[in-house]
């Protein structure tokens, strides 16, 4: 079988992936589709970094907006889907672009995967609602009585993952260890696989900066009105960086300059650990944005590469 060619940017929110790609964009014919768990959600806008309507005018985003804050979306409908648009893609005679942050959505697509137990929202309830009386690391010390092993591999303040891996257990799931099962099949795709970076204070400071911008545009409005229409708070998209923190002022139980603290500090953990996710892929080339001269310059070290990989004539 013949592979489909696949350019994959990953990287950090805030590296510059969006901009980077829609410069590719004007030097190759491609078109996007998005690896972003929380870009696929409808009415939150906000606080998710989604491109500009300005940057999905000038080249066409595959699933971004595709689905409503309580559907079930994960790395394995996003292989699903995304295996699907890159086939469409392919064949227009344009090269498909994956573009985006989350690292599983990403590998799932690559190497396929095992699925994992659903969501139990009826547990995800009480949990929160024992983080909110007992605090974070109650939930993280309860883990470690339970499956010490697992919660050491966690960290005490990452408590969607600490509340997934709960879903596990409870589930009798045989990861038992919160992490999926890679399928060994051998993948359908000819892969050009690039990391945006950049120096980690600067990252740090334009991390900083996008959420007040976040902020100031409106993100505690729109955290009311999703719980106005009905959209629990358990839900998994609701518990993305910035919705459970506001989630919790429009609730009283904190107050927005803590919120705004706690979410500038997530934000910049969240963006560690991409960084180290990318940094065990196999295969993955950097790229410094800084370094090449920003989104221009990186898109043109993209494009060689992509002409040496014969991905496109």
């Amino acid at each position: 079988m013949t592979k489909i060619p696949l350019l994959v940017i990953a990287g950090p929110t805030a590296a510059g992936k969006t901009a980077t790609a829609v410069a590719l964009s004007r030097r190759l014919p491609i078109e996007i589709v998005s690896a972003d768990s929380r870009q696929v959600y409808r009415s939150m806008d906000t606080a998710t970094g989604k491109p500009t309507l300005e940057e999905r005018r000038a080249v066409r985003h595959h699933l971004v907006d595709i689905v409503d804050p309580d559907d079930r979306y994960d790395a394995a409908r996003f292989r699903r889907e995304a295996a699907n648009a890159i086939d469409r893609i392919n064949a227009s005679g344009r090269l498909a672009v994956v573009v985006g942050g989350t690292g599983l959505y990403i590998r799932a697509l690559l190497r396929g995967l095992d699925p994992a137990p659903p969501a139990d929202l009826e547990l995800r309830r009480h949990l929160e609602a024992v983080a909110a009386r007992d605090g974070g690391r109650a939930l993280h010390e309860r883990l470690g009585r339970e499956a010490p092993e697992l919660a050491r591999r966690l960290h005490p303040n990452d408590r969607v993952r600490v509340v997934r891996a709960f879903e596990l257990l409870r589930a009798g799931s045989p990861v038992g260890s919160a992490r999926q099962r890679w399928c060994s099949d051998e993948s359908a795709y000819r892969v050009v696989y690039v990391g945006l970076t950049t120096e980690r204070e600067l990252l740090a400071r334009r991390l900083r900066a996008r959420v007040q911008t976040m902020i100031a545009s409106g993100l505690e409005d729109e955290v009311r009105q999703l719980l106005e229409r009905g959209y629990d708070a358990a839900l998994p998209a609701m518990h993305g960086i910035g919705y459970r923190q506001f989630v919790a002022v429009a609730r009283g139980t904190t107050t927005r300059e803590q919120a705004a603290r706690l979410m500038e500090r997530d934000t910049v953990r969240y963006a560690k650990r991409q960084l180290t996710w990318f940094a065990r892929e196999p295969q993955l080339e950097w790229c410094d944005v800084e370094a090449t001269g920003g989104a221009e310059g990186c898109a043109e070290e993209i494009e060689q590469m992509v002409r040496r990989a014969g991905l496109v004539a």
